[in-house]
Parts: structure tokens; sequence; C-alpha cells
């Protein structure tokens, strides 16, 4: 009889203490249910109040109007060429090669069309695109472009810049959505940037990310590199796409990853606004850019190795002369092979990279002042200014 009456009150205090567990559970829900924001027809600036926190926590803005506009302005490229394939079965087979000679000229060859996908920026309401030149490239046959209302339309191609990467064409379109330009001297490491494109032929993807870098110079993608580094998802069809910043300007023509499996890793480049802007004006304009050359000349950049060997440098800064023709302006002016150059019309030259820019810059038919170190001593030499088609490489 004592169990049992010990029992009772040990389920009886079981009860009050899950009741009071219980109890405060519902407390805690219900004061949970209070602090959310009111439905339509509550007290004016609560939902504000209450959300305010969740906002600041996140920390990430809406770019829902941004995008919205900047897909309006993108189109998807396929761009048809017709390539030469082998129909030797020993094509990629170097032994062949080498007893054989070329496998072509045993099995034969036959034209095949290859298509190239990428993006372009309509930077002009009656039809001017902005892509990459190397989704333009090769014996294009077909442009075909994809606007963001799903309309096919076909393009022609205008001109084509290989040294930075970007072309221009024109499709058979009116009355199109314009994405501005934007200054990318005055983006800043960290800003937030969207890319837009059709990866994959997924037709006006947007992905966000940040400026991870700006003024990337020697990466080996294109001879006259100036390009933005992004870590917003860049990916096989993005080429020739838009990145924009908060503002839904037009900063960068994206262009290249960097990758191990052909995926995107965060490590993505476009070709600055400016640079971009420029090309494309005179793509439009001439049909070619022109660019200055004084010749034939192969340059690199100043490497502590390289300064080791050379003990009368300074410093480990400038470009160094490593191979050019005898028939060359720069030879007939006095440039010789280890000249280092300084500086070029009183301009700090300190990479290869940013000499030949500065000689592609200068205007066709001027004289350029260029400043080398040659045996310890600084000379001075005229050089004069021809045509690009000469090449500096």
């Amino acid at each position: 009889m004592l169990r049992r009456t010990a029992l009772a009150i040990l389920l009886v205090l079981a009860g009050f203490v899950a009741g009071l567990v219980l109890t405060g559970r519902m407390r805690s829900a219900s004061e949970g249910v209070a602090a959310q924001p009111p439905r339509a027809g509550g007290v004016p600036g609560a939902a504000a109040t209450a959300q305010a926190p969740i906002v600041q926590g996140q920390g990430l803005p809406d770019f829902s109007i941004v995008a919205e506009r900047a897909i309006r302005g993108i189109v998807s490229l396929t761009a048809v060429s017709v390539v030469r394939t082998s129909n030797s079965p020993f094509a990629s087979d170097p032994a062949f090669r080498q007893f054989f000679g070329d496998p072509d000229q045993w099995f034969g060859s036959r034209l095949e069309p290859s298509s190239a996908l990428g993006s372009g920026v309509i930077i002009s309401a009656d039809g001017y695109v902005v892509t990459n030149s190397h989704v333009v490239a090769g014996n294009i046959r077909d442009i075909t472009a994809v606007l963001p209302d799903k309309r096919e339309v076909k393009g022609v191609l205008v001109g084509r810049d290989p040294m930075t990467d970007i072309a221009v064409v024109k499709i058979n379109a009116r009355n199109l959505p314009v994405l501005p330009w934007g200054d990318s001297s005055g983006i800043k490491v960290g800003q937030w940037v969207l890319a837009v494109g059709s990866p994959f032929a997924l037709n006006q993807t947007v992905t966000l990310g940040i400026v991870s870098a700006v003024g990337r110079t020697g990466l080996g993608i294109t001879d006259y590199e100036d390009f933005i580094q992004t870590d917003a998802a860049i990916n096989n069809g993005n080429s020739g796409g838009g990145l924009l910043d908060a503002r839904g300007e037009v900063i960068g023509i994206n262009t290249a990853i960097v990758s191990e499996g052909g995926g995107s890793n965060g490590v993505g480049f476009a070709v600055s606004s400016n640079l971009a802007k420029t090309i494309a004006d005179e793509l439009i304009k001439n049909g070619e850019v022109r660019r200055g050359s004084i010749g034939a000349v192969t340059v690199q950049t100043v490497t502590p190795e390289i300064a080791a060997q050379l003990e009368y440098l300074p410093s480990t800064r400038g470009a160094v002369v490593a191979r050019m023709y005898r028939n060359s302006s720069a030879f007939q002016a006095g440039l010789r092979p280890y000249d280092i150059v300084v500086a070029f019309n009183g301009r700090k030259i300190e990479t290869g990279e940013q000499f030949v820019r500065a000689v592609a810059d200068s205007p066709i038919g001027s004289t350029a002042t260029i400043s080398v170190l040659r045996q310890g001593r600084q000379i001075e030499l005229k050089v004069p200014v021809g045509g690009r088609s000469q090449g500096i490489r």
C-alpha cells in the first residue's frame, strides 16, 4: 500500500513538472511568434523594425532590380565555322608522322562545321554587340543571336581583335535595350559584381561575386592585357558576357577562367570596360584596330635571374630586348638585343607587357623616344612608329 501511494505521488509530481516544461516551451514559442513581423494591416513600421536586424546580420544587398535590367541587355551567341578535319586514324600519332609524314597526305581530309557558344553585350539599340574574339574566330559561316525574349536573329561579324580578345557583331534587330559602359578605372577590390551570360547554353544566367583584383597582366591569355579578376562564377558560354557593377554598368567583358578541371574555381577574368569600349569603338568605325609598331621585336620582363646575369642593372624593373629583326625600324634606330627598356615617351616601363602596350598605343607616323640601359649607360633612342602590320611581339 505504501509503495502504491509513493508511486501515485511520484506520478503527480512528474505530471506537474512536465506541465511546467510544456508551459515554458509554449511561452517561448508564443514569444517567438509575437516577435515576427505582423501581417498586412498591422502596425505601420513594425515589420521594418523587426526585419532590420535580419538584413543587417546577413549583410547581402538585393541585386534583383540590377539583374532584371542586365539580362535584357545580354544575348547568347552561336558562331558556326568550317574547319578541316583529318580522315586519318593516325592524325594524333607522332610515330606515324615521324616515319610517314603528314597523315592527311595518305588519308585526306574533309571540311566540317564547328560551333562556338558564347555571350554578347548589347551596346547600341540598332544591334551592335560586343563579345570575345575567340567566340567568333575562324572561318565564320553563320552567327545566330538569341535575344532575352527568345527571338533568334542573324548576325554578321563587324571586326575582331585577337590581341585583346574583343570582337563586335551586328545583329539584325532594332530598338534593343542597351547596357551602359562603366568606368573600370574607378573600381575597387572587394566591390560587388554580377557576371551575366549563357554558361552551358543556359541563357541569361546571373552569378554574384566580388572584384578579386584589378589590372591583371602577364597571364598569357592575350597579347594586350588589362583584366579584372573576379570570383563570380564564370563557365563555358560566359565568354563575351558582361561583368556589371552594383549600378548595372558594364565594367568588363568576361573572357577566361583559370581551372584545372574546366569548371569555375572562382578565378575568372574580364577585359576592363575602358579597354573593351576603346576597341569596340574602333572596330565599329574602321573594322579593325590600328596600332603602332616599331617592327618585330620580342621583349621580356626583367626578372631577378636576368638582373643577376646583367650585373650593371640597378633594379629588376624594365623590359629586356630578347630578339628582333634587322629590318625593323627599332633596329635601324639603334635598339639592340639585351638593351633594357626603362622608359617610353617619358613613361616608366617596368614590364614587357607595359612596353608592348605603349608601342601599340603610339600614333602611327609619330616618333617615339625610348630610354634604354646598355652596359650601365642610359641611352635615348628616337624610333619611328609604323603600322601594326609589322607586328611587335
